[in-house]
């Protein structure tokens, strides 16, 4: 089969031929017919992630078809339209039984663990408990453009901090991740401001929903910003790009009583801000929550807003690619130009 592959950090991927996963006794081969390029790759691609080591196929948001499942395998069966939450959970440990197999301590992380879907197939274990059916009438490009960033938007906002109609969101970063959370937001009614320092995802931002915007570029104060447009401070607020700066402007634009949702990934120096616990205690006392991934028990949910017309994740795709333009995609992930969510969905 074909994948995109690097030999180094930071090198180029290579379209080139590799041998054909093996089907898990437990799982199944996928033919991948879209697959998502995310920050989350550009983390595996330049050496972020410590579970990644060269030589590597990127690549964890993925759609496809089922060619083969494995003697173990009961409920999934060849030729089902599926995709799968890019933490891959054991299914049967304390955590995964009691409906959190994001925190599973046997998970397997698609495209990090072991080689992912910049390729033509990718094997899944554990298919029964993780692989999820899609609608016939969700195509794999917008299914693959959902992968790890409208998931983990929507567990942030609707399962962790329970947002509510009504209540005030402050987006800090408008990336794929952000701009999920603003549409998912929009979706539920609550008003949203989205701030950033890239006028294109801004503009993006309010064609999603966004009530507000604001371009952070030069502000000193962005928490008293936030606090001002917001009437007094948002109800739930989230850094979605993980950076210190973001994370103390996050903070500090709530209000009293005010829930953060950490979801951009904090690397290197961003890794151990300060945070004012006396004032998050005493003063204000403010949530801090993390997120990351969803259960695949959730994308009913999710995948029902979507049947019902409330979400429309193709919105979110600027730009479809073949796989031979993977490298290209995640080298111009060095900066934080463009917006939107590019698919490749040519193997």
């Amino acid at each position: 089969m074909k994948a995109a592959i690097f030999n180094r950090f930071n090198g180029p991927l290579e379209v080139v031929s590799v041998p054909d996963p093996d089907c898990p006794r437990d799982g199944a081969v996928v033919r991948v017919e879209a697959c998502g390029v995310c920050r989350s790759d550009w983390h595996a691609w330049t050496g972020a992630d410590s579970d990644v080591s060269a030589p590597h196929v990127p690549g964890h948001e993925f759609a496809g078809v089922v060619e083969a499942v494995g003697p173990d395998c009961r409920r999934v069966r060849v030729g089902d339209r599926v995709t799968a939450p890019f933490i891959l959970a054991c299914g049967h440990c304390p955590d995964c039984v009691g409906g959190d197999p994001t925190v599973c301590n046997d998970q397997h992380v698609i495209g990090f663990s072991s080689w992912g879907a910049f390729a033509e197939r990718i094997a899944i274990p554990r298919a029964d408990f993780n692989l999820v059916r899609l609608p016939d009438q969700l195509g794999f490009v917008e299914a693959a453009g959902m992968g790890c960033r409208v998931t983990t938007a929507f567990r942030g906002l609707v399962d962790r901090a329970a947002l509510q109609p009504g209540e005030w969101l402050a987006v800090h970063g408008c990336g794929g991740v952000g701009l999920s959370a603003v549409m998912i937001a929009a979706a539920i009614g609550a008003p949203v401001l989205a701030i950033d320092v890239n006028e294109e995802a801004l503009a993006m931002a309010r064609a999603l929903g966004a009530t507000k915007t604001l371009n952070a570029t030069g502000i000193q104060d962005v928490g008293a910003a936030v606090r001002d447009l917001t009437d007094g401070g948002a109800r739930v607020s989230i850094d979605a790009l993980g950076i210190t700066d973001t994370f103390h402007n996050s903070i500090r634009g709530l209000r009293k009583l005010g829930r953060h949702v950490q979801i951009g990934m904090p690397l290197g120096r961003h890794a151990e801000p300060t945070i004012p616990l006396l004032e998050l205690v005493y003063s204000r006392q403010i949530t801090l929550m993390g997120t990351r991934g969803i259960p695949s028990s959730r994308f009913p949910a999710l995948l029902a807003m979507i049947e019902s017309g409330r979400l429309d994740p193709k919105r979110l795709i600027t730009k479809t690619i073949p796989l031979e333009e993977a490298g290209a995609a995640l080298a111009a992930m060095n900066g934080y130009t463009g917006a939107g969510i590019t698919v490749i969905d040519r193997f």
